[in-house]
């Protein structure tokens, strides 16, 4: 169909539109990236860096090198791997026993997990839930309370619902448990559900920051997210002892901050990729049933 002048303007226009709105939104990236890997005289020289002409490691070599950011990249890495695996485990362990109709009680348990949806308990009973569970100042504080979510047990609960249950019938024939189905046969169909809600979970973990704050009180116990607030607000908290007054005087403090930046998002930037092809159908879990 020939298109005609209207329709024209509109598309070029709108790719304009487009365009500029993508460049607006990756300068931001593009700048925290070039700052963190500017040498530190040229940073002197001339702070509004586009095109440094130097590049230079030596923010990340000063962050690196101490136990303070290397202590926060474990307890990171530890949730986001161990947490991420125990909220699966929990979350569909709990919706695959709801999508069985046979369960006693099956209705009022889905009533309690939308309960849990539609009310929160708020701040302060949470907080007292903890303490009262001995978790204060134990990184278990920052898994155990959020280790599963109602919304995405129901969500899962529709992946579940969408498996014929001749695989299950025909299972149990041969002589297999729930535990045997559940692992040998539910767990593997459900790849791409798997995919989405454990990207889901590990981002979460990844950017654990209220939780931490509120809950852990030795600063050798912050996750990565809460360090780098600390020093957003003074760079020599991520540095410790006399090391931290050396790399503040040798390096700009914008500097290490970028680079503690990029470090922090680096990990779920890669890992997001290799998901990709299963998240995009792991996103529409329990939309369409069928």
């Amino acid at each position: 169909m020939k298109s005609n002048w209207g329709d024209r303007t509109f598309r070029v226009v709108n790719a304009g539109f487009l365009i500029l709105f993508t460049v607006i939104s990756f300068f931001p990236i593009y700048f925290t990236v070039v700052l963190s890997f500017t040498d530190p005289v040229e940073y002197y020289q001339k702070p509004l860096i586009l095109f440094p002409e130097k590049w230079s490691f030596d923010a990340y070599h000063h962050l690196l090198s101490n136990s303070n950011i290397l202590k926060a990249l474990q307890v990171s890495g530890f949730l986001a791997s161990v947490g991420t695996l125990l909220s699966l485990l929990v979350t569909s362990g709990i919706a695959y026993a709801i999508s069985r109709k046979r369960l006693k009680y099956r209705r009022v348990i889905m009533l309690i997990i939308l309960f849990t949806i539609i009310f929160t308990p708020g701040l302060i009973p949470s907080y007292m839930v903890v303490r009262e569970m001995g978790l204060i100042d134990s990184i278990w504080a920052l898994i155990v309370p959020t280790i599963t979510s109602g919304w995405y047990v129901l969500l899962m609960k529709g992946f579940f619902d969408s498996l014929p249950e001749s695989l299950e019938e025909a299972a149990f024939i041969d002589g297999a448990n729930d535990i045997r189905i559940f692992f040998s046969i539910v767990l593997p169909l459900s790849l791409p559900a798997l995919v989405a809600f454990g990207l889901f979970y590990a981002v979460g973990y990844w950017n654990t920051f209220f939780n931490a704050l509120m809950y852990m009180n030795s600063p050798e116990k912050w996750p990565l997210q809460v360090l780098l607030q600390n020093m957003l607000v003074d760079p020599s908290a991520s540095i410790d002892g006399a090391a931290a007054m050396r790399a503040t005087k040798k390096m700009p403090t914008e500097t290490l901050k970028m680079a503690a930046v990029v470090i922090t998002t680096l990990p779920i930037m890669l890992v997001y990729p290799f998901l990709q092809k299963h998240f995009a159908k792991g996103a529409l879990i329990g939309s369409v049933k069928g």
